[in-house]
């Protein structure tokens, strides 16, 4: 059967039962493989036959849920990492490096932006931000010769920003680089990038993907249809001959189809070994098993939460990209028709002392670094990841003090608006 629905992929994709073997996804927990002669297993070192020899490169279970989310999201390869940061920082560095530029929106995870502001710029690769509402002049402006990429995200943690896709993939091939998406926030159940010119996206597979907080992870999908041929010299890393693999040239061997990803793997999980254990693939493979049906509830959850917080007068703004009147609604409905996420940001009247006081009244939603969950959780940056800043510092990063970022779980609206409330009369 062919053009199989978005939910019956999430169930059942990138694993077929054969004849008597196992229903589920196996788990094979094994660091190596057994081969008959020096022979076999020299044909895999060469990439000249396909198998596994060394789960730091390669496993089974891994591959079969990465195949699943590659066909969720309608690309030709993808690869597992051990975090959403491994996946953010493999899918630039396989085609940037030293003395290379790229382009990235301003409005990413704090995390990503430290990586590449902070820890990629000591490796020599540079980095200019440009607001996601910018101008096409200002976008084209920030491009350089040495540009590799465009980076963002569809929807920015934890500002709620819309990327527009489109227009950025427009950039970005007029200037003969790829453009690269995070779509961890909106998921393959409510946006697939590719379809609007996007030509690699990354996961945090720790968020919605796992969506219980048992699993940390990270994914890469190539979507196949970026062609590294026609820019040889901005891309040498795909189109020239790698010595340290055998001299093998990842265009002409695999194709633009399997280029990329195995590039990733052969070299950079070489090098780097930033592997997914096969148990947390299990793991993800289960939260990819329900995803469809979390997802639909996360956001029927995010947009009552935030209609009951624009209705309290005692809130000073609140931003959800799926609120009509909202700054995002418009990018929303071209991108995320069927719904954006459960994550909802808004401010307390009084600042950052009402806040704190708020999240000091919050019963049956926890106070937690993590988001995206099954489970209702909520932070106070100000209070928590970023209370080494004063005021002024917090404004300055884009992170008001007065910020709080609830996340929606799939427990029934009532009750979370209950919550949010009793916690408001404690302020």
């Amino acid at each position: 059967m062919k053009d199989l629905k978005i939910g019956t992929k999430c169930v059942q994709g990138g694993y077929t039962a054969g004849n008597g073997e196992p229903r589920q996804v196996p788990i094979i927990q094994s660091t190596t493989f057994k081969y008959a002669t020096s022979e076999d297993m020299g044909k895999l070192f060469d990439l000249e036959a396909s198998g596994y020899f060394y789960t730091r490169l390669q496993n089974p279970t891994n591959d079969t849920v990465a195949a699943k989310i590659c066909e969720l999201e309608g690309g030709t390869a993808a690869m597992l990492t051990s975090s959403g940061q491994a996946a953010s920082f493999y899918s630039v560095f396989n085609i940037a490096s030293c003395g290379d530029h790229i382009v990235a929106s301003s409005a990413i995870y704090g995390g990503t932006y430290n990586l590449f502001a902070v820890t990629m710029k000591r490796m020599g690769i540079d980095f200019t931000f440009v607001s996601p509402d910018c101008s096409d002049e200002e976008l084209n402006a920030a491009f350089k010769e040495n540009t590799k990429a465009v980076f963002g995200e569809t929807i920015a943690n934890p500002a709620l920003k819309v990327l527009d896709i489109e227009r950025f993939a427009k950039a970005a091939h007029d200037h003969g680089v790829p453009l690269i998406i995070d779509n961890t926030f909106a998921t393959p159940v409510n946006c697939r990038p590719f379809e609007w010119g996007a030509d690699i996206v990354t996961h945090s597979t720790t968020k919605y993907i796992d969506g219980h907080g048992v699993s940390v992870g990270g994914c890469i999908v190539d979507s196949g249809k970026f062609d590294w041929t026609k820019y040889p010299d901005k891309f040498p890393g795909l189109c020239t001959p790698d010595e340290s693999y055998h001299g093998v040239t990842y265009t002409e061997r695999f194709g633009l189809e399997g280029a990329y990803i195995t590039k990733a793997t052969a070299q950079l999980m070489r090098d780097f070994g930033s592997i997914q254990s096969p148990q947390n693939a299990f793991y993800i493979n289960l939260g990819l098993e329900s995803l469809h049906v979390r997802m639909k509830k996360h956001c029927e959850n995010g947009l009552a939460v935030a209609k009951a917080l624009q209705q309290d007068d005692r809130i000073e703004w609140v931003t959800y990209p799926g609120l009509e009147g909202d700054s995002e609604y418009a990018l929303a409905q071209k991108y995320l028709p069927n719904g954006s996420c459960g994550v909802v940001s808004f401010g307390v009247k009084g600042g950052r002392k009402s806040a704190e006081a708020f999240m000091k009244g919050l019963k049956i939603t926890a106070i937690e670094t993590h988001v995206a969950d099954a489970r209702s959780c909520c932070l106070h940056p100000a209070s928590a990841t970023h209370r080494q800043m004063n005021d002024d510092e917090l404004t300055a990063a884009g992170i008001s003090p007065d910020l709080i970022r609830f996340s929606c779980g799939i427990e029934d609206a009532e009750d979370l608006i209950a919550d949010i409330k009793q916690a408001l009369d404690n302020i």
